[in-house]
C-alpha cells in the first residue's frame, strides 16, 4: 500500500504531465489512464476519474487559448451544440452497440494521419484555404467527432486537430486551440454520465486535475510561443503511440 503522500504526489505529477502534453497535442489520456489502473482504480473509475480532472485541463486550455486570442469563442457556437448533440448520441449508442468494428478501424485512420503528415511535411504551418464553410465543417464534424467520442474516444483530439488543418485550413497552433474547445464540450457529456453513475474519486481527481490545470497552462503557452514547427513532431508522436496502443489492445492483449 502506498503512502498517501506519495499516492497523491503521483496523482499531481501525473495530472501536470498529461495536461502538458494534452494541451499540445492531445492524447493525455495514454498518460492518466494507465497510472489510475496502476494504482488500483477500477476501470469504470479508473475512466470516470480520469474524465473529471481531463475536464479541467481541456477546460484551462480552452480559456488560455480564447483569452490569448487563438480562439474566437463565436465562430464556434455551431460546432459546440453539434458536438453536444454527437456527444449524448454516442453516450447512449454505447450501451447499445458494440464498440469492437470502431476499434478494428480506428487505429487504420490513425495510420492515414500519420502517413498524410509524413508526406506533407509542411502541414499545419501556415493556414490554407478551407474546403468547407465553417457552418457546415462544425454541423459535420462536430456531430461525428462528438459522436465518437461519447461512443469510443481514443484519438479524438488527433482527428479534430487533421480536420480543422484540413477542413478550414488552420495552422497546428490554431487546429489545436479549437480542437481543446471541442474536447471539453464532449467531455462534460462524459462526465455527467460518470457522475450519475457514481464512477468518479473526487479526491483523486481534485489533485490530477490540480497539477492538469498547471501543465495546460504551460503547454497553452508553448503553442502560442512556439507555433507549428513546435507541435508537429508532438503530434506525429501521440498520433503514433494511440495507434500502437490501439493495436496492442486488439491484436496483443
Amino acid at each position: 500500500m502506498l503512502e498517501p503522500y506519495f499516492f497523491f504526489s503521483i496523482l499531481l505529477l501525473t495530472g501536470f504531465f498529461a495536461g502538458l502534453v494534452d494541451s499540445i497535442a492531445g492524447g493525455g489520456g495514454l498518460i492518466t489512464l494507465p497510472v489510475l489502473l496502476s494504482l488500483g482504480f477500477s476501470p469504470h473509475d479508473a475512466l470516470g476519474t480520469n474524465k473529471f480532472q481531463a475536464s479541467f485541463g481541456s477546460f484551462t486550455a480552452s480559456y488560455y487559448y480564447v483569452k490569448k486570442g487563438g480562439v474566437k469563442l463565436k465562430e464556434t457556437v455551431t460546432g459546440i451544440i453539434s458536438t453536444l448533440i454527437g456527444a449524448t448520441i454516442g453516450v447512449i449508442a454505447v450501451e447499445q452497440v458494440s464498440s469492437k468494428a470502431l476499434n478494428f478501424i480506428i487505429p487504420f485512420l490513425l495510420i492515414g494521419i500519420i502517413i498524410y503528415s509524413f508526406k506533407k511535411t509542411n502541414i499545419g504551418e501556415l493556414e490554407t484555404h478551407a474546403h468547407f464553410t465553417p457552418f457546415n465543417f462544425y454541423l459535420i464534424f462536430g456531430i461525428l467527432f462528438g459522436f465518437y467520442d461519447g461512443f469510443f474516444g481514443p484519438g479524438v483530439g488527433s482527428f479534430w486537430a487533421f480536420a480543422f488543418i484540413a477542413g478550414l485550413g488552420y495552422s497546428f497552433p490554431k487546429a489545436t486551440g479549437y480542437t481543446k474547445v471541442m474536447n471539453f464540450t464532449s467531455n462534460i457529456v462524459s462526465l455527467f454520465i460518470f457522475l450519475i453513475n457514481g464512477n468518479i474519486f473526487f479526491t483523486a481527481g481534485i489533485f490530477m486535475a490540480s497539477g492538469e490545470i498547471l501543465g495546460a497552462k504551460i503547454g497553452s503557452g508553448l503553442v502560442i510561443k512556439k507555433g507549428a514547427r513546435f507541435i508537429r513532431p508532438i503530434f506525429i508522436t501521440v498520433v503514433i503511440i494511440t495507434t500502437l496502443k490501439l493495436l496492442f489492445d486488439k491484436f496483443l492483449h
